[in-house]
């Protein structure tokens, strides 16, 4: 069957279902005969991916890629029926009747595959950050607009019931307008300031498609200082600890604030390493207002040993959310809880009545979408999910252009700093295409 005639089938077929039973069961939830189904590819299986394939085990996994192949049969178990690759431009040429892809690749990867994907018409769930560039997000949210494509960025947290409630707080004024915001996380996914890319050359394993996993970016022996999990300290395939949690704890912000583009981004840390991501970074963002209820604010990122001054003497856990209101009252989140201060004027307060519904899950949330052909119901869709992943990145690149930048979104453009617009978007090496 073709793509449409396939994905209507089993929107129909569901709700005949429903139908059937007079029972409000959603589609994800129930038994479905095979061809009922949403045939995935899965690139990236195993590591973050292995998260990703639990939670797509009721659909038809027909095809997995994966550059190292004894990571692949490590997982392989889970859907043994399913074509194998190490290279996904060669899956995409070869399998056929595909409805999504999942993109659990390094972030270099990441849009690669899922445009590839997308271009023929697959929804696609991708890992975070949804990209390594910021011009790389746009091109993603570009495309999944287009087509009218089901999309989920790999921000999981986002369907807690935490998190949502919190939105709701801010929302509703519990801390007044809120001018100021701090998120920070105290890992440190970077290098030492004298770092140098490693100079010997060991042997490639052979199980290992070097050229497959270096993808677009410039072309290095292989060293184990990259593979299987360093790679993201290392700029040509990450962007250190911002690019690895920024977009889990700023999408609270991003959320609650209902931010979307940045005006300004300024950077601090250690002198910059050309190859090698840094071991602490702060970085500021200003907004413009967004309405009466959300006056231009500040949003403030910091990593590894830097924490800003408000968070002294309030006893906070070593990552989260700080929203600063009127008279300096604060509300402090994480993924588990919620805190406000001072405390003695917030013993009586009561929550504001729900009005974000539960979440089926995460990965139930896009494979409910496509059931259904409705988009909206996966909350970190490219549409939302890109335009934090952009402000995330852009920090990076402030970090490394070592300037305040003026950001023009629609342009995709930064005005004032040449050195940081050459960053906006990488080049790819011969082979790869966005």
């Amino acid at each position: 069957m073709s793509h449409i005639t396939r994905r209507h089938f089993m929107k129909a077929s569901a709700l005949a279902g429903l139908a059937a039973t007079n029972i409000a069961m959603p589609a994800y939830s129930r038994d479905r005969a095979p061809s009922e189904k949403i045939n995935i590819a899965l690139v990236g299986p195993n590591g973050q991916g292995h998260f990703t394939f639990s939670n797509i085990q009721g659909e038809n996994v027909i095809a997995l890629c994966d550059a190292d192949s004894l990571r692949l049969e490590q997982v392989a178990g889970m859907a043994p029926e399913a074509a194998k690759f190490s290279d996904f431009r060669k899956m995409f040429e070869t399998v056929k009747d595909l409805d999504a892809v999942c993109v659990c690749t390094p972030d270099h990867t990441h849009a690669p595959a899922s445009v590839m994907g997308m271009r023929m018409g697959l929804h696609c769930y991708c890992e975070k950050p949804l990209t390594h560039s910021v011009y790389e997000s746009r091109v993603m949210q570009q495309i999944a607009a287009e087509k009218k494509l089901v999309t989920q960025m790999g921000t999981q947290i986002h369907a807690e019931n935490n998190y949502r409630r919190v939105v709701e707080m801010v929302q509703a004024g519990a801390v007044g307008k809120i001018r100021e915001a701090h998120v920070w996380c105290g890992k440190g996914w970077g290098m030492p300031e004298d770092a140098k890319r490693p100079e010997d050359t060991p042997a490639c394993p052979d199980t290992l498609n070097w050229d497959a996993w270096i993808g677009p970016a410039k072309m290095r022996p292989y060293h184990p200082a990259y593979v299987p999990g360093n790679w993201r300290k290392w700029w040509d395939f990450g962007n250190g600890t911002l690019g690895d949690m920024g977009c889990h704890y700023m999408d609270l912000a991003f959320w609650a604030l209902k931010l979307k583009d940045c005006l300004t981004v300024e950077a601090n840390g250690p002198a910059v390493n050309a190859e090698c991501a840094p071991l602490s970074l702060g970085v500021t963002y200003t907004f413009p207002a967004r309405g009466d209820a959300f006056p231009a604010c500040t949003v403030t990122w910091h990593d590894g040993d830097m924490r800003a001054a408000k968070l002294d003497g309030l006893s906070l856990p070593g990552a989260g959310v700080l929203f600063v209101g009127d008279d300096d009252k604060m509300l402090f989140a994480d993924y588990g809880g919620y805190r406000f201060f001072p405390e003695d004027k917030y013993r009586d307060y009561q929550r504001p009545e729900q009005t974000i519904a539960a979440s089926p899950g995460h990965h139930n949330e896009w494979l409910q979408g496509i059931r259904e052909n409705k988009p909206e119901l996966a909350l970190c869709n490219f549409a939302y999910s890109g335009r934090l992943t952009e402000a995330v990145l852009l920090g990076t690149v402030a970090y490394r252009a070592g300037a305040k930048l003026e950001w023009n979104a629609e342009k995709l453009e930064v005005t004032n700093n040449a050195e940081a617009n050459a960053m906006i978007k990488t080049e790819y090496r011969d082979g790869w295409t966005l």
